[in-house]
């Protein structure tokens, strides 16, 4: 089967690989004349664009108007002034589509902004170059100069006056004409996903707008955005098992950061009292729809605040960026609407837990009540369990599915919050809330624990922990209780999962739609 019946056939939806490898020796071949001929398109170092595809249809419907308006009901006055106004433009992308008409061809040219059609006449271009052009194929880079018409069928396109092949390429793209669908390729192959599903780039687009308008946000209220260690010897803040690795000119055991907080905290107590950071953590954890081992975390921390001043910061900042990015702050995920404008619910997790489990912990005496509610109510837990740690398995079985809304959960139990200042009227509970939409955690804030002796009782209580075999507890950080002593002031701090608050604005179901390059197994394992 010839390439242009393989590349043309609306019937085509996957290539064997013996069919792709068919295709790329022709493809070759066709390269090879071409250098032979003198005219490696590879040998082109740059292509002087004077517009968009976008902007070259935005620019011709405004001038039309124009003309129209001018002309009034005089057809051919209109047509006067359209020809007079004709105007050259430079555009570059990559062919997508192809009609062949004989001695006029219209292709389908796409750059990063839109795509738009291109007419390629043999009069217009000269016979030699025409027949050249006909042997080029989809998925080619070119360069297109002309004028921007309107064809009787009404489409905005470019009438070709010279056009020039900028790139070749050298595999065909996979299922031009319904998109490529497999989610596997999609992931692990993500240039041509880019290029094959329009609605993926412009996730990533708005992915970048997101951060953007979080950093227009955190700048405008006095936060100064900084840059800490990656590799760090202990990685704390976070309950989780750290990557570990070898720093061979100092000849340590080094770990890659679980979170950001530690060396932020040291910040504030150097005096920078509003910081934050937006970077990449690493936690040797599973993969699903919700995690990757490799994702973007964003931290802040304010001096002279407390975890109220973080809920108010947040429910503004989520409101702000929403209505910035999505131009609205009700928005569509799934099957439901998250209404982002009306104040966040907030409950604090025993009462979470008891709206929808029936269960009041507050009435629970100690930890072995709890583990008795908790066989009663089929809930796993460990020997090594405390009252706190079971009233979180009761949250996270009973109540974080049915938190769709934005709703702050508060007050966390101790045994689960190393790092996290006590409530003083309820010494069994932090100061600390949750953001959950969707059922999922978006966010996590403590007013900060700033007593250097308790936080060393906390992590000492740790250390047992992970000696009796959880491996997510956190280790004794010297350095970080040593600024502590130094002093700290009332502080309160927050970290968002920034990959999750891009799922929930752009209406992605899963973690690895909104990362460019998700974590996948080797094909080769």
């Amino acid at each position: 089967m010839s390439e242009e019946i393989l590349e043309n056939s609306a019937e085509t939806e996957e290539m064997s690989q013996e069919e792709v490898n068919s295709l790329k020796q022709i493809r070759i071949e066709k390269l090879n004349a071409r250098k032979a001929a003198g005219s490696d398109p590879f040998e082109i170092t740059k292509y002087d664009v004077t517009a968009s595809c976008k902007g070259a249809k935005d620019e011709y419907e405004a001038f039309e108007a124009q003309c129209k308006e001018q002309a009034g009901e005089d057809a051919d006055k209109l047509k006067e002034l359209l020809d007079a106004g004709q105007k050259t433009v430079s555009i570059a992308g990559r062919i997508m589509s192809w009609r062949d008409m004989g001695k006029a061809n219209f292709i389908d040219v796409r750059d990063k902004t839109d795509r738009i059609q291109v007419y390629v006449r043999m009069n217009d271009i000269g016979e030699a170059e025409f027949k050249d052009f006909k042997t080029w194929d989809i998925g080619d880079i070119v360069g297109v100069e002309g004028f921007v018409f309107r064809t009787r069928r009404g489409e905005i396109s470019v009438h070709a006056k010279k056009i020039t092949m900028l790139t070749k390429s050298l595999l065909p793209l996979p299922e031009k004409w319904h998109g490529l669908t497999n989610t596997d390729v999609r992931y692990r192959q993500r240039y041509t996903d880019l290029i094959c599903n329009p609605e993926v780039k412009e996730t990533f687009i708005k992915r970048s707008q997101i951060i953007s308008s979080i950093r227009r946000y955190l700048d405008s209220h006095g936060f100064m955005e900084v840059e800490t260690p990656m590799l760090v010897s202990n990685a704390g803040g976070a309950a989780a098992r750290p990557f570990e690795t070898h720093y061979n000119a100092l000849n340590e055991d080094v770990k890659l950061r679980i979170s950001l907080e530690l060396y932020l905290k040291r910040l504030i107590v150097g005096g920078l009292e509003r910081v934050y950071e937006i970077g990449r953590v690493f936690r040797n954890e599973g993969v699903d729809a919700r995690h990757n081992p490799e994702f973007t975390l964003m931290e802040l921390y304010q001096a002279y605040t407390d975890y109220h001043g973080m809920m108010d910061l947040t429910e503004n900042m989520f409101r702000h960026v929403a209505m910035e990015v999505c131009g609205k702050t009700c928005v569509p995920y799934g099957e439901y609407e998250i209404d982002l404008g009306k104040p966040f619910e907030r409950l604090t997790m025993i009462d979470a837990v008891k709206k929808y489990s029936g269960v009041d912990f507050s009435e629970v005496a100690d930890d072995e009540a709890a583990k008795a509610l908790a066989k009663e109510h089929h809930v796993e837990f460990e020997d090594r369990h405390k009252k706190g740690d079971i009233l979180n398995l009761f949250f996270e079985q009973f109540v974080e599915e049915h938190l769709i809304q934005p709703t702050f959960i508060m007050d966390h139990p101790v045994e689960i919050s190393p790092l996290t200042k006590r409530k003083p009227d309820a010494p069994d509970y932090v100061e600390r809330f949750e953001l959950f939409i969707t059922g999922r955690e978006m966010c996590n804030a403590y007013s900060e624990l700033n007593d250097p002796i308790d936080q060393r009782e906390r992590f000492a209580e740790q250390e047992k922990q992970f000696a009796a075999g959880d491996a997510e507890a956190n280790h004794t950080d010297e350095d970080f209780l040593r600024a502590l002593e130094i002093g700290m002031p009332p502080t309160g701090g927050i970290g968002y999962g920034i990959d999750r608050l891009v799922m929930l604005l752009t209406n992605s179901p899963a973690i690895r739609d909104v990362l460019l390059f998700p974590t996948m197994k080797s094909l080769d394992k």
